[in-house]
């Protein structure tokens, strides 16, 4: 037996959080662009590569293997730190969401690099052709390294490691879970751990 005593008090789902926010914020953003290809690294296949799969094919890149015979996807293993199966200026639609604060931390099997989330900003930058969308979602906050977890980042560190880049949107989940539009960048400077959503163009 295994009775289940408690389903018929419960919420039909949580529709807040940062990974609900950010996956539904980015699937939207590149929906209403629609380009003619997205590359995805490190992100949630369930969550944010779902979503797109439903109305265009999406490149997928991990450190981590992955299994999946589903139609559309195409998975690269690699690292984010080197994203040599990309041309420079080659890629009209990037996204990484919740992956970069944890490049260089080992917490994947990556390779030790205090640096490695700005070597991650710089490929995805790279890749990018001119004109082209970046899509980044990452903890911000009081600025800190939580070993080996993961970075949270004052927003205006993420906007000065893309110089390449212009900044079209800036949106965010805020310390209780809820979706903020356009708060500006100073507004999650000293937030606990909100989640930043960052819309770039390749300039």
């Amino acid at each position: 037996m295994q009775p289940v005593l408690g389903d018929y008090r419960a919420q039909a789902g949580r529709a807040r959080g940062h990974y609900f926010h950010q996956d539904l914020w980015a699937a939207r953003r590149i929906h209403a662009v629609r380009p003619r290809m997205h590359v995805d690294v490190g992100s949630r296949v369930d969550g944010f590569v779902a979503h797109v799969l439903t109305f265009m094919p999406v490149t997928v890149v991990d450190i981590r293997p992955l299994e999946s015979d589903v139609d559309g996807l195409t998975f690269l293993q690699g690292d984010a730190c080197r994203l040599d199966g990309f041309a420079t200026g080659s890629v009209p639609s990037a996204s990484s969401l919740h992956a970069v604060e944890h490049v260089g931390l080992g917490r994947y099997g990556d390779p030790i690099d205090p640096d490695g989330w700005s070597a991650a900003l710089a490929e995805l930058s790279r890749i990018v052709e001119p004109g082209g969308r970046l899509y980044l979602g990452v903890p911000v906050g009081r600025e800190r390294l939580e070993f080996n977890a993961h970075r949270v980042f004052d927003p205006r560190t993420i906007v000065g490691a893309l110089p390449a880049m212009r900044l079209e949107r800036f949106d965010g989940v805020d310390d209780g879970d809820r979706f903020v539009r356009s708060p500006g960048l100073d507004a999650f400077a000293g937030a606990r751990f909100a989640c930043g959503l960052f819309e770039f163009s390749k300039l």
